[in-house]
């Protein structure tokens, strides 16, 4: 019998790796892919803070709970890297891609230093200028081993939230950003491009996914246009939904709609697509072009019977749209499925007089589907893989609701929520006792 909390700790751990470990969903009858369905991917230390969740629920006797949490940690998951000179990382990435080859696993890895990134808010940093980014990034590919899978997330939100976006207050030198909007963007474009280069000279297996934000963001020629400008057809797609928590259903719709329509603008990084079907009208010849704004709280399909979640005029216009196109090749994507299993958070109407911070540690939330690559191979052909990009419990940042003069987060009880990155126990437990069940 094991009398210690460290020791029951462990064993937890222990058993839960090893049913992770074992993971690994095999179809023979599916196509070849970069990321085939039998996939293994990388299981990396567990997150600073959690270990001491476990033991602590152990100690009082839960161990349903302890058991879950300890699952959670021990599900593939990304590592990110968010600092450092470029010798720091290129030590950092070689270490972990080293690891997944022992584990004989596809590591995912996050490249999030760009400057002046999350409009520096929470997650704010990253490097002090674009040379010194293109070193680190030149770093960062260094690392990487020849010939050895990878996936590699490109700057979460960095293309979905440019400087240009951003709000400016030139009154405060502090504020981002410090210089014109328009330079700090060409900037920011050319920094992400150049990164995905790197990788690829580095490592001709590396799966190059440049990030895009979500289905409840930008519009889908909107996101077109950004990934064009960034190069997304040197790469193998874009990433959705990191850290945030729209349904699966609607950012595989999603994802397939911009792959279209990088498909029929191949010139949308100079001239920004019109005709490209979207999430905020979805009229096309199924629907007689009748169309409505989708609501993001609703799972969308074709099949729908409320018209803010069925997606058929949208689909019908692509499919008559693509006839010239098939022959282009097609952008991929991968989607962030961490913390999506309850969907996106709406509060209670009148709650709040301001924005809400949806996406900041929102309660209620559940652990999405695991890691899986080709999760839905006809459905969704572009779809290369369920992933766990951001770490789930560790919190988003110290959220207030935009309570004015409150650094508290009444939503969690009004405690003052963990910095950005740190493990927030409440929420990591939670998101295991919530999880979708797939």
């Amino acid at each position: 019998m094991i009398r210690s909390t460290a020791g029951r700790a462990a064993a937890v751990l222990a058993a839960t790796t090893a049913l992770t470990v074992g993971l690994g969903v095999a179809s023979a009858s599916a196509a070849p892919a970069p990321l085939p369905a039998s996939t293994r991917f990388f299981v990396p230390a567990v997150p600073d803070g959690s270990l001491q969740q476990v033991g602590s629920l152990l100690g009082r006797g839960d161990v349903r709970d302890a058991s879950l949490v300890a699952k959670e940690i021990t599900t593939p998951q990304a590592v990110w890297f968010t600092s450092g000179t470029p010798q720091q990382v290129r030590h950092q990435v070689r270490e972990t891609v080293a690891k997944a080859g022992a584990q004989k696993a596809v590591p995912t890895l996050v490249a999030y230093d760009v400057p002046g990134r999350d409009c520096s808010q929470y997650s704010s940093g990253g490097a002090s200028s674009d040379a010194a980014y293109q070193a680190w990034a030149d770093g960062f590919a260094a690392g990487l081993r020849q010939d050895q899978t990878v996936v590699v997330v490109v700057e979460p939100d960095g293309l979905a939230n440019l400087p240009s976006d951003c709000p400016t207050n030139y009154a405060n030198p502090g504020t981002f950003p410090a210089p014109a909007p328009g330079t700090a963007t060409a900037g920011r474009i050319a920094d992400i491009k150049h990164l995905g280069e790197a990788v690829l000279k580095a490592d001709r297996k590396a799966l190059v996914y440049l990030d895009a934000g979500h289905s409840g963001w930008h519009s889908v020629a909107d996101d077109t246009a950004r990934l064009q400008a960034a190069g997304v057809g040197e790469f193998r797609g874009f990433s959705l939904n990191v850290s945030n928590y729209q349904w699966t259903p609607n950012l595989s719709q999603y994802g397939t709609w911009i792959s279209d329509c990088l498909a029929l603008h191949p010139d949308a990084a100079t001239t920004t697509p019109t005709d490209c079907g979207d999430q905020y009208y979805s009229g096309g010849p199924a629907n007689g072009f009748t169309g409505v704004a989708l609501d993001a709280a609703q799972q969308w399909s074709d099949t729908a019977t409320d018209p803010t979640a069925n997606t058929a005029g949208i689909n019908s216009r692509y499919a008559a749209e693509l006839t010239a196109a098939t022959a282009s090749p097609r952008a991929h994507f991968v989607i962030d499925t961490s913390r999506n299993g309850q969907g996106p958070w709406t509060p209670t109407a009148g709650t709040y007089s301001g924005d809400a911070q949806t996406w900041c540690n929102p309660p209620g939330r559940g652990l999405g589907a695991r890691p899986e690559a080709q999760p839905q191979p006809t459905a969704f052909p572009q779809l290369d893989a369920y992933q766990w990009v951001k770490t789930p419990g560790q919190s988003d940042g110290q959220c207030n609701r935009n309570v004015a003069g409150s650094t508290t987060d009444p939503e969690w009880g009004g405690i003052t929520d963990p910095a950005a990155g740190a493990w927030f126990p409440q929420q990591a437990l939670q998101l295991a006792q919530l999880a979708a069940r797939r």
